[in-house]
């Protein structure tokens, strides 16, 4: 019995150390985190959190953007509005003639039939083309119906909720993946998908500094902590990037 007991204490104890690290952990890089965001604040600037676009047009445009760049998503926007005129005109184009005219946002062979089912469930279920009904939706909520809808992600679903209504969420595109993984907010097999859900922890549930955050991280990763090959020498983040001290710090030395 004594040994059991003596067992179960050890347990206990190295249970109750494994809180103790994690709870330290998770306090560090929140402390980290909010400094690489008054950072790059200082370096890109900030914005107002209000809304670009109205939010179908922020929807079906980030459904266009996936794997292409942001010139590609707008012309291939455009071209789609100037020839369809309608939300309900897409809804009822055919397949292939609503991918030729979104052809510059590439993969269109597979957002068109997304694009249409997801204007067909969105126009049937609310009566009309608006997804304003989510700004009075928990963001939890929201979230889940907006990613029930074909071809829709937790990126773009998180980016709408933020743009669009303001809420307490943040999307993960490539360039926060990248710049949160090399600086060392996120372990280097943490996928875009758990990003999400991870980095939501170690920041305030401010969605005002979720959207900057958001927005200076994409910057930050267009502009110096690019794919390939990072600028570390433009970089504010040298100190705090687990990157730099692993690959760079050391050959400068």
């Amino acid at each position: 019995m004594g040994n059991f007991a003596g067992k179960g204490i050890t347990m206990a104890r190295a249970k109750q150390k494994q809180i103790n690290f994690l709870d330290t952990e998770v306090k560090r890089l929140r402390t980290k985190a909010l400094e690489v965001y008054r950072r790059l604040l200082q370096t890109h600037g900030e914005r107002p959190l209000k809304p670009r676009r109205e939010p179908m047009h922020e929807l079906i445009s980030t459904m266009l953007s996936h794997r292409t760049t942001q010139q590609n998503e707008a012309t291939a926007f455009e071209q789609m509005w100037q020839h369809f005129g309608s939300w309900e005109a897409i809804r009822d184009a055919p397949v292939a003639e609503l991918a030729e005219t979104i052809a510059p946002s590439n993969f269109a062979e597979a957002k068109a039939p997304n694009i249409k089912k997801t204007l067909q469930r969105i126009i049937e279920e609310r009566g009309e083309a608006s997804i304003d009904f989510l700004a009075g939706l928990p963001v939890e909520e929201g979230l889940a119906w907006l990613m029930s809808l074909p071809g829709v992600g937790i990126k773009t679903a998180s980016l709408v909720l933020l743009f669009c209504f303001a809420k307490p969420i943040l999307p993960v595109d490539t360039h926060v993946h990248r710049v949160s993984q090399r600086v060392g907010l996120i372990g280097p097999k943490v996928t875009p998908e758990a990003a999400h859900g991870l980095l939501l922890t170690l920041l305030p549930a401010d969605p005002y500094v979720l959207f900057n955050f958001h927005v200076s991280l994409l910057k930050h990763g267009q502009k110096i902590c690019i794919w390939g090959t990072p600028r570390c020498q433009q970089c504010p983040l040298t100190d705090l990037c687990d990157w730099y001290q692993n690959n760079r710090a050391v050959s400068e030395k």
